[in-house]
């Protein structure tokens, strides 16, 4: 078997592995990162709603199965830059408020073991590193802090109308903090009608890619492979360290050797990494003393939700500019909080007809055209029943199921009464449910308590000393907004620790 050396194995390039590749860049140790899949061409399928969604060009071929044994196609991308390749770049700090105990509809939402207060410098270096564009002041939920790097992306006209018609309802509509380079700009972001869930083909979404790996890898210290897959993790015999990642890649199997080794596949493939790696010493998978390797996985509850007017064309290009969170932390009769409220980015036809393929692509190009898109987020709870495990054949089985459904169905009626108010006939919703893969995350939530956790709060496991998991997999709960950010910081986070203890 072949053997490689270095002195940091990152297994991941998304945008905790990215994150992490380009905060240790630094430092002069020799630094691999290891991506199973490969870079996502520039190309005209890019920005090709039929390429990305009918064809599904750049999704995973592999199957996993799902709680009643029934294999479908997880929504995941395995490249350079990971999912944030695909990701809308909207870019979240956590409100105060989630980093605490909560009580939901359906149950309690654990408190995290930092504060809010203990990730704001982060936040604040991670908002600059990913160059995210918002206005400070207006967000009802926002905790007091400073200015955004970057002014926000301007209203266009359709949705600065319906952003006005929401405060003369009473809302207190915000912008989307959003991750895109110099819109405007000859080099820059067109804010074209394909940026959610669609690669950027001039390569300016702030994705981990462009905004870690690619810089990172420029230093002659950091190692990028591609279609390099890690199979299994391999401790020395006490069990308490790794040393070792075995990776096929080219058809064959070579050993690299590490004294530190930072996983960042995302939290269904990190759980499944380490549950692969059992060993006399870890007999129920790697770091998993505490039972709850795999455990806890949460998914927002999230529906796609379009308002519909027969005689209003939409002309908006770039429409995800507007947040909604009025009911982030209370619905509005002052019970449970219900979530958040985005609209998302221009569905086209053959994306709708995804859904229900029987209906003419024709109709569904002139429904579309007439429609605003927005997306409803409620906070998914914990609960270990919820759990990635791994079949004999090596395929993944989600057993998962989703919860807090009561305070998500108000949501969901919330903004249906909205829309009705703002003057749409008709409001279509459509869920993922049982089968959601998107911002997963919670499978090695982290903490202070062995028995309770799988990883410490710098995200290094209790029961292995040298492995850190730096991906949504340390979240103890999900909250109820995008995670990509918060993931981010907790690696600059991470990072400043393991330059601090391990590379002093």
């Amino acid at each position: 078997m072949q053997r490689e050396r270095y002195d940091i194995v990152i297994i991941g390039s998304g945008a905790g592995g990215g994150t992490m590749a380009y905060a240790l860049a630094d430092s002069p140790t020799r630094i691999l990162v290891l991506e199973r899949g490969d870079f996502i061409p520039q190309e005209t399928e890019n920005w090709d709603p039929e390429a990305v969604w009918k064809h599904l060009r750049y999704r995973v071929r592999e199957r996993w199965i799902d709680r009643a044994g029934r294999e479908f196609q997880p929504y995941t991308h395995y490249c350079v830059g990971g999912n944030t390749k695909f990701w809308g770049s909207v870019l979240y700090r956590l409100r105060r408020e989630d980093f605490e105990a909560v009580e939901h509809a359906d149950g309690v939402s654990p408190a995290w073991p930092i504060r809010y207060e203990t990730l704001e410098p982060y936040y604040e270096r991670a908002e600059r590193l990913y160059h995210v564009r918002g206005q400070h002041g207006l967000d009802p939920t926002e905790a007091l802090r400073g200015p955004f790097p970057y002014s926000p992306v301007p209203h266009e006209p359709v949705m600065a109308e319906i952003v006005e018609r929401l405060r003369g309802l009473g809302l207190r509509p915000s912008p989307l903090p959003l991750g895109l380079l110099r819109p405007g700009e000859d080099d820059g972001c067109i804010l074209c009608n394909t940026c959610n869930s669609f690669p950027c083909r001039v390569r300016a979404k702030s994705d981990a890619d462009i905004c870690c790996v690619t810089p990172a890898t420029t230093r002659a210290h950091v190692t990028l492979w591609t279609g390099a897959f890690a199979e299994r993790l391999v401790t020395d015999p006490s069990g308490r360290r790794v040393e070792a990642v075995e990776v096929r890649r080219n058809g064959e199997t070579i050993r690299v050797e590490a004294p530190l080794v930072v996983v960042s596949c995302g939290a269904v493939n990190s759980a499944a990494l380490l549950l692969r790696s059992a060993n006399d010493k870890h007999p129920d998978g790697l770091a998993n003393a505490s039972g709850l390797v795999g455990r806890r996985y949460m998914a927002h509850l999230a529906t796609m939700m379009q308002g519909f007017h027969p005689f209003r064309r939409n002309d908006s290009v770039f429409q995800k500019t507007v947040a909604i969170n009025d009911f982030y932390l209370r619905g509005p009769d002052g019970g449970y909080p219900l979530g958040q409220i985005q609209s998302q980015g221009r569905t086209h036809g053959v994306m709708a007809q995804t859904v229900a393929p029987w209906i003419p692509r024709w109709a569904y190009d002139a429904w579309v055209a007439r429609g605003v898109d927005w997306l409803a987020i409620s906070e998914d709870l914990p609960h270990d029943d919820n759990r990635i495990t791994v079949e004999g054949d090596g395929r993944i089985r989600l057993h998962y199921q989703p919860n807090n459904m009561r305070a998500h169905a108000r949501l969901v009626f919330e903004m249906k009464r909205i829309l009705r108010r703002l003057g749409f006939w008709v409001v279509v919703a459509h869920s993922h449910r049982d089968r959601n893969t998107t911002h997963q995350c919670g499978t090695l939530c982290f903490g202070t308590d062995p028995r309770s956790s799988v990883l410490d709060p710098y995200c290094r496991t209790h029961d292995v000393e040298n492995l850190f998991v730096v991906d949504a997999s340390f979240f103890p709960s999900s909250a109820a907004v995008n995670p990509g950010l918060t993931i981010v910081a907790q690696a600059l986070r991470t990072a400043d620790h393991i330059k601090e203890t391990y590379l002093d």
